[in-house]
């Protein structure tokens, strides 16, 4: 489908769920994105969950966002049960004009739900010439490091940097392969990769539907336990909004509201080296770049060039939308 017309369905879609028409556009091109860069697991296969959640009364379509200036650097955001996209948006904003001002900004956000990919946020802050992080919580998939239960999130670290040319923006979750991944092979039929779930009774899976009844592995075991627990702390603890295995999943808890929280922390980096600062990334990349290459490597990436060029190479290409998700926009009423 050409995205001018995806796009312009999207719309008709979220302001069907009662969202303000910037709003809808705000959510229909961060989805659109997901599927630029082909991170399918974070598009449009979670459009009727979005919508679901709207007409269950579980994401406010209208919220009234109250933003709390605690001093010229630090925000706190209620979101209201706002959709995720829409907080997030409004907190990297504040996050990015924090900074400009003073030279540093941190932003908390609660009373949130899921807001997609992180490095549409961190995107946003290095395009101002900033460094930022971004930290979200997320339900329970991961087991800490010794328990046999999952009680973290996936809760993805996002860190990125001007480069003077592509951003280098890291985007990952903290553990093996992201949630939406495993939630989309389920939706689609298909099997996981060996090695990164277990089933409910700690057996290694490869059945989606079997990992999503079980729990994920962390990246790199404890360590990526460990990093899961510290962005539950500052994503979740910190903000005021839900921790310790309580966020609630969005495509099968409808008891509340996700009450996620998110954490945008940004850096002036001029106000440490002045105007050198790209400079030095610059040199700082080359040094990496230079080195012998292992074997099957024509090339040493850096974090975001490989989404970089994925977003380039389907810039001007019409978007697949699967059948099953084009069933769902049928019955959203989007598609006559």
């Amino acid at each position: 489908m050409k995205k001018k017309i995806l796009r312009s369905q999207l719309i008709q879609i979220f302001e069907k769920h009662k969202l303000s028409k910037k709003h809808s556009r705000i959510c229909s091109d961060y989805l659109i994105k997901a599927e630029l860069v082909e991170a399918k697991s974070h598009g449009l296969i979670r459009l009727k969950m979005y919508c679901d959640r709207i007409k269950k009364k579980l994401i406010n379509p209208n919220p009234k966002i109250k933003i709390k200036r605690i001093n010229s650097s630090i925000s706190h955001i209620d979101a209201n049960n706002s959709i995720g996209f829409v907080s997030g948006n409004i907190g990297i904003h504040q996050a990015i004009k924090n900074a400009k001002k003073t030279g540093f900004g941190l932003v908390a956000i609660k009373n949130s739900s899921h807001f997609g990919l992180s490095s549409f946020y961190a995107e946003q802050a290095v395009q101002k010439n900033l460094i930022v992080f971004c930290f979200t919580n997320a339900p329970p998939a991961i087991a800490p490091y010794g328990a046999k239960k999952s009680l973290f999130g996936t809760n993805p670290i996002c860190f990125g940097v001007p480069t003077g040319k592509i951003p280098f923006i890291l985007d990952t979750s903290t553990s093996i392969i992201n949630r939406g991944k495993i939630r989309r092979a389920h939706k689609l039929g298909k099997k996981i990769p060996y090695g990164v779930a277990l089933d409910k009774y700690g057996k290694m899976t490869t059945n989606a539907k079997k990992a999503l009844e079980g729990s994920q592995l962390p990246m790199g075991k404890f360590r990526g336990s460990g990093l899961a627990w510290m962005v539950d702390i500052l994503s979740g603890v910190l903000t005021g909004s839900s921790h310790g295995g309580k966020t609630k999943d969005p495509f099968d808890d409808f008891s509340g509201p996700q009450n996620v929280g998110h954490l945008f922390i940004t850096i002036d980096p001029k106000i440490f080296i002045g105007k050198k600062f790209i400079k030095e990334m610059k040199k700082n990349i080359k040094i990496v770049k230079r080195l012998p290459k292992a074997k099957g490597f024509n090339s040493i990436l850096y974090p975001g060039e490989r989404k970089n060029k994925l977003y380039k190479k389907n810039l001007n290409k019409d978007i697949f939308i699967s059948s099953k998700v084009l069933r769902e926009m049928r019955d959203l009423n989007a598609i006559r």
